[in-house]
């Protein structure tokens, strides 16, 4: 049971991820309300059936100031979709300063993409133009429900309508 169940505030706005069982935990303490459950699926005591849930919501809103993604090497993979944004490759990954730090670029979410080793070595020193080498797709800083949907790591049709996920 590795599924993950999406948490709502109160207002509906998106706030985290948790597990089955911490979200079963919480609508037992009835500290969540089920909003939607996964479809099909239960969850099973000796004597009772429970709706597996996939998506819940806090019943008290938390006030929560910002809700940013965090930048770390696992996060800017993730943006990346683990492939090198100059080759193509997936292997030998590492992370590469388009501006390198010794002409000021900054460890930004800007300013750093996914490399395998062969390509970060390559470019050097160097800026991209500089070495006629192309980007696969320009750097950016996601925002917090755009990396709830898109890299959570997994995709839930109850999800949809929270997450302004578009059907195609």
């Amino acid at each position: 049971m590795n599924r993950k169940v999406l948490v709502l505030n109160a207002d509906f706005s998106p706030i985290s991820v948790c597990t089955v069982q911490r979200a079963f935990l919480l609508n037992y303490l009835d500290k969540t309300e089920l909003v939607s459950p996964a479809n099909g699926y239960k969850l099973r005591s000796v004597s009772q059936s429970f709706p597996m849930p996939a998506v819940i919501r806090l019943r008290k809103y938390v006030n929560i100031p910002y809700k940013g993604v965090n930048l770390t090497r696992q996060n800017v993979f993730k943006r990346d979709a683990f492939v090198c944004q100059y080759c193509g490759t997936t292997k030998d990954l590492t992370l590469d300063h388009v501006t390198p730090r010794s002409r000021g670029g900054r460890s930004s979410w800007n300013n750093l993409v996914t490399a395998c080793k062969r390509c970060n070595t390559q470019k050097g020193d160097s800026l991209p133009d500089e070495m006629g080498i192309k980007l696969k797709t320009k750097p950016f800083k996601p925002s917090y429900v755009m990396f709830l949907r898109d890299y959570s790591g997994f995709h839930c049709e109850e999800w949809r309508p929270y997450l302004k996920v578009k059907t195609g």
